[in-house]
């Protein structure tokens, strides 16, 4: 299963990240010779009105070849013959959709786990709350005054409260108080009164905390980029296929859910390298597309194709680095 799952999970963010080339290529009126899933041999083809789509066999790499991408092409169609802003949204285009995918996969995971709401879904034995008489199904309505409007501000205000709490709630329309004194939790390392929320199922709710979750996860990724370049995060934390497949061995056992979540943050995360101004990568190519509006013809379509592909030299080198860092890793 974790073979199926790492297989199924390259190949979607892939194939994503190509269709979203694909489709801005074809909204521009660009050419597009072939779509492939997959890199190396071929496995299959099969030839459209324009396009050859194929599948090949090694399941990590794709890509939308697209008329005069790599050099220049008298074809009207032509990318090169296409104005920046055309190109800028094809290159976008692909980071673009693999953001899309991590949002809605996000939205799916809160609308179907549901949402902490300030409903008491269930009260441990043992534990303050249920000492105290709040039964499931109780509303908090504030904590020592302070209005409760999330089931996080519980947790903010109790995880330190030593001393007694008063908690004003609601039980079938009626209000009342009760005064809880927080247990300190060994295994938790903070205070707590032995109360879970009772999720909500809601696709307005799921949608905000959808896009909280992932804007919150792109702050993230850019400020461990940030830290990679100033050295306080060492390559020895970064992982490629061979590490991803290893976590995914991880996390299938801990369920769907889990396996979802983990989606999502690859597409995001390839979604933010792919934006990354480094030659070979989208954000490369954007970068060549300022650069070359403010010199002019300074700089010529062989020059550019030159900076890629030494980029994409360096990247495959950085990737073969990284295997061996995750068998390494593997291997201890």
């Amino acid at each position: 299963m974790t073979i199926v799952y790492a297989v199924i999970i390259f190949l979607l963010l892939i194939f994503i990240h190509e269709l979203g080339h694909f489709i801005a290529a074809k909204a521009c009126d660009v050419k597009v010779n072939e779509f492939s899933l997959g890199m190396g041999p071929l496995m299959f083809s099969k030839q459209g009105k324009e396009t050859l789509y194929s599948v090949r066999w090694i399941p990590i790499g794709g890509f939308c070849a697209m008329e005069g991408e790599e050099e220049d092409s008298d074809d009207a169609r032509a990318l090169n013959r296409k104005s920046s802003l055309q190109k800028f949204a094809i290159f976008a285009a692909g980071p673009l959709m693999n953001g899309v995918l991590a949002l809605i996969i996000m939205i799916l995971i809160a609308l179907v786990s549901g949402m902490p709401s300030t409903v008491i879904g269930t009260v441990d034995d043992g534990m303050p709350a249920k000492e105290a008489g709040i039964l499931p199904g109780d509303v908090i309505l504030s904590i020592d005054g302070e209005e409760i409007n999330e089931w996080s501000d519980v947790g903010e205000i109790i995880s330190e409260e030593k001393n007694s709490v008063d908690i004003m709630m609601e039980r079938d329309g009626k209000q009342y108080s009760v005064s809880v004194t927080p247990k300190y939790s060994e295994k938790e390392k903070r205070y707590m009164l032995g109360i879970t929320s009772k999720p909500v199922h809601s696709p307005g709710r799921a949608c905000v905390q959808g896009v909280r979750a992932t804007a919150g996860m792109t702050v993230v990724m850019y400020r461990v980029l940030a830290k990679l370049v100033t050295g306080e995060v060492s390559t020895k934390e970064i992982s490629g296929p061979v590490g991803i497949v290893s976590v995914v061995s991880e996390t299938s056992k801990k369920g769907f859910v889990y396996v979802a979540y983990l989606t999502a943050l690859i597409s995001l995360n390839l979604g933010v390298m792919n934006l990354l101004p480094f030659p070979a990568l989208d954000g490369g190519r954007i970068l060549f597309l300022v650069i070359r509006k403010i010199t002019g013809k300074r700089v010529t379509d062989e020059m550019e194709n030159r900076f890629h592909m030494a980029g994409m030299l360096l990247l495959f080198a950085f990737m073969i680095f990284i295997t061996f860092q995750d068998i390494g890793r593997l291997i201890q």
